[in-house]
């Protein structure tokens, strides 16, 4: 049977699409249900629900990319996504315990106190210990760590903790700020030309399951504002895209290395609306001088950022004879290096003006439209400050989600998929030769990915369903 046949036969059986999800949703709400039962009984174990959340997960994703829909296939979708937040919502947070930092900073803030000049357990905050018993008793390093996160994030804490201070609102805002991410992908998606549909590979991560819906991770406002702020720069609203990666930045730090792929030449509007965004919120709390930085420094050394300990790449290096005395500052000269080349990228990508006239359907680069090929870039940026730190908490690869939803990939998907996996196992203890193992195991797996993507590109062995054609971009600048 011809491939044009088989694309026919298949776009006359979209119900099977559906059934199909509605059976693979099943299954994951189920481990959504399973997860929460594994913190007070073992039974399968958190490792075989995440592998097995993963693998559905995995054939979620290739039923959507690969097979047609109709009109019910996205209410299908968002009801999931939606019931996969709700199991999480009300039990407690179990797998980490950050988010009662986040309630107990907006609780000082509320005291008229800023949130950077005491330690949790410092005497001074005595008299809110009391009424926030159950917030203090969790905060992990409340003896010795001044909070860590930037301004931004406080003003979250604040209003959140201003209409009810407990650690259930803080994980139903976390999901509220995911639905803004939703939204800001099912514009750009609606606006390249692709079908809403394909939103399933972030509605139904797994991983977001976990680190936002049950741990209520802060890294969820700061994956919607940098989907606003992808979703402005293809629309061409420099001052918003300024105002949305400043937001990004100043809640998590990491969105920093964006700037280079959200950049036109010669519009200068976005990197100074970021650096007034970035100015004013640390003017916010500028009474504790250097203080706020908080606990940034240490948790740089007791990352092992410092020593290089962190770097799985530089630890391999070391593995090689007559390598083993390697010290940190080498390998940070090549992330320097990698980092400066993919900037060059950015700006001859990126950075150049896009032509006013463009045909309608007619692309530049990567297969995207002439407006949105600084995606791949923004992409590349975001995967290559994950690969080269290689952090060993999952929630820190959260915010590659949208862009894969964007831009579905093999190699970023088993990464995500892996790093989720692997951080449930009996290996994921933070360091040391197991750590050494994981991480081997990891990247491993990420470069088959990678081998395996060049070849089906090469070969295709699937035919996805055709794309309608792409919008005429806009053709003129916006505020």
């Amino acid at each position: 049977m011809s491939s044009d046949s088989t694309t026919r036969w298949s776009y006359a059986r979209p119900w099977l699409t559906n059934a199909a999800l509605i059976l693979i949703g099943s299954g994951l709400l189920l481990l959504t249900r399973q997860l929460i039962s594994e913190f007070s009984h073992f039974t399968i174990g958190f490792s075989g629900v995440s592998g097995w959340s993963a693998i559905l997960y995995a054939l979620a994703v290739l039923v959507i990319l690969t097979q047609p829909v109709n009109r019910y296939t996205f209410g299908i979708i968002l009801a999931f996504a939606i019931a996969f937040r709700l199991v999480t919502l009300l039990p407690a947070p179990y797998l980490s315990t950050d988010i009662y930092r986040y309630a107990w900073d907006g609780v000082v803030q509320h005291a008229h106190i800023s949130p950077y000049r005491y330690v949790p357990g410092d005497p001074a905050l005595t008299f809110l210990r009391a009424p926030n018993q159950n917030l203090f008793d969790h905060i992990n390093r409340r003896d010795y760590a001044h909070t860590i996160y930037p301004p931004v994030a406080q003003f979250i804490f604040y209003i959140v903790t201003f209409l009810n201070p407990t650690v259930t609102f803080m994980k139903l805002a976390m999901v509220l700020f995911e639905g803004l991410t939703l939204y800001a992908l099912l514009e750009f998606l609606r606006e390249l030309g692709v079908r809403r549909e394909q939103s399933l590979l972030y509605a139904w991560c797994p991983l977001l399951v976990w680190e936002i819906g049950s741990s209520g991770h802060l890294d969820s406002a700061a994956m919607a504002f940098i989907a606003l702020a992808l979703l402005a720069r293809y629309r061409r609203q420099s001052l918003l895209t300024g105002l949305f990666l400043g937001l990004a930045i100043m809640t998590k730090m990491y969105p920093l290395v964006l700037l280079p792929a959200l950049f036109r030449r010669g519009e200068y509007r976005m990197p100074a609306t970021v650096a007034g965004v970035v100015a004013l919120g640390y003017a916010c709390y500028s009474s504790v001088g250097l203080g706020v930085f908080g606990f940034l420094g240490s948790y740089v050394q007791e990352e092992g950022m410092d020593t290089g300990t962190r770097y799985f790449l530089l630890e391999l290096t070391q593995h090689v004879p007559g390598l083993h005395n390697l010290s940190s500052k080498p390998y940070l000269a090549f992330v320097a290096l990698v980092f400066a080349v993919l900037m060059i990228w950015c700006w001859r990508t990126c950075c150049s003006p896009v032509p006013l006239k463009v045909e309608t359907g007619q692309t530049r680069r990567f297969g995207l439209p002439a407006d949105a090929d600084f995606l791949v870039p923004a992409f590349a940026l975001a995967l290559a400050l994950m690969l080269l730190f290689s952090p060993h908490y999952p929630w820190y690869v959260a915010w590659l989600v949208p862009f894969l939803a964007l831009v579905p990939d093999i190699t970023v998907f088993a990464y995500i998929c892996g790093l989720f996996y692997l951080c449930t196992t009996a290996i994921a203890v933070g360091t040391g030769p197991l750590q050494f193992l994981l991480n081997k195991m990891l990247y491993g797996s990420v470069l088959l990915a990678f081998v395996l993507d060049i070849v089906l590109r090469r070969w295709p062995i699937l035919h996805p369903s055709p794309k309608p054609p792409y919008p005429r971009p806009a053709t003129e600048d916006r505020a």
